[in-house]
């Protein structure tokens, strides 16, 4: 596995793969990697003949009291377990590398309609954050194909949005959430959960799961059912930041004609907010 920080490194070697006819799969993250991150290197490995990882923590989709200086940094664990799946190159920038000249002059790529409301709305700014530095990669990378978890369902939807909205070549794959055994959706910052309150954590899953059942029984009282789900979130230990039953593309409020549904779902335990989602398909 190469390991590649400067940019112009990074394009010799993707000018090189093409010269020679390989398909190009890329992964970007910003590290603290899990078996959620491994599946979608895994994925891409099944697309293409080469699988770049980028390992990057942006500054632009953070706010200003958001855990920038604290998100865990495991470089090192990182690197060798992409080793081990096999992955041809590692890429990690530097924030000069990336955005040599600062945020404050950065051109930027905003997603508008997709990017509102759920975790936009709650995170000024962070999809705007998200689409700059994704297309930046993109890029860097020229991939074929991109790999995005769909634990962050309305970021896999904006950079499918972007990347139709600005005809980049890109085949945009989302990749199933992975899960705890309790069936908490694995995050980086699960890492800052105790075991006890990792316990409480699962409830979300659970009423997500009620949630659908319900949808898939026919269910259509939408409010009740988002009331209900806050509820019983709340009651567990929960502090509820939105529970949303939306149109599973558009990710409008769903409407009773609607057959393709995704309950989204976001949630504070303690200082750490949690996010998760279920598709539902009539």
């Amino acid at each position: 596995m190469q390991s590649i920080t400067e940019i112009k490194s990074l394009r010799s070697q993707i000018k090189a793969w093409r010269q020679q006819g390989h398909s190009i799969a890329f992964v970007p993250t910003m590290g603290n990697l899990h078996q959620g991150h491994f599946s979608l290197v895994e994925k891409a490995k099944t697309l293409a003949d080469k699988v770049v990882v980028s390992i990057f923590v942006n500054p632009m989709q953070f706010g200003k009291n958001e855990d920038l200086d604290s998100y865990p940094r495991t470089l090192v664990q990182d690197k060798q377990g992409l080793a081990e799946l096999g992955t041809d190159i590692v890429f990690t920038p530097s924030v000069e590398t990336i955005y040599p000249n600062g945020l404050a002059t950065q051109s930027f790529v905003d997603v508008p309609g997709v990017s509102e409301g759920y975790c936009g709305g709650a995170r000024e700014g962070h999809f705007r954050g998200v689409a700059t530095v994704v297309t930046k990669l993109f890029n860097l990378v020229q991939p074929d194909f991109a790999c995005f978890g769909e634990k962050d369902y309305q970021q896999l939807q904006v950079i499918k949005t972007m990347v139709h909205d600005l005809s980049m070549p890109i085949e945009i794959i989302g990749v199933p959430t992975q899960r705890e055994v309790t069936g908490l959706a694995m995050s980086s910052r699960n890492g800052y959960l105790s075991e006890q309150e990792k316990d409480v954590a699962k409830v979300l899953y659970k009423v997500l799961s009620q949630t659908a059942t319900a949808l898939k029984s026919g269910e259509r009282q939408f409010d009740s059912l988002e009331s209900e789900a806050k509820s019983e979130l709340a009651q567990a230990g929960l502090k509820p930041d939105y529970f949303s039953i939306a149109h599973r593309d558009t990710l409008k409020p769903a409407q009773q004609s609607d057959e393709a549904f995704v309950v989204l779902a976001a949630a504070f335990l303690g200082s750490v907010r949690l996010i998760d989602n279920i598709q539902v398909v009539n």
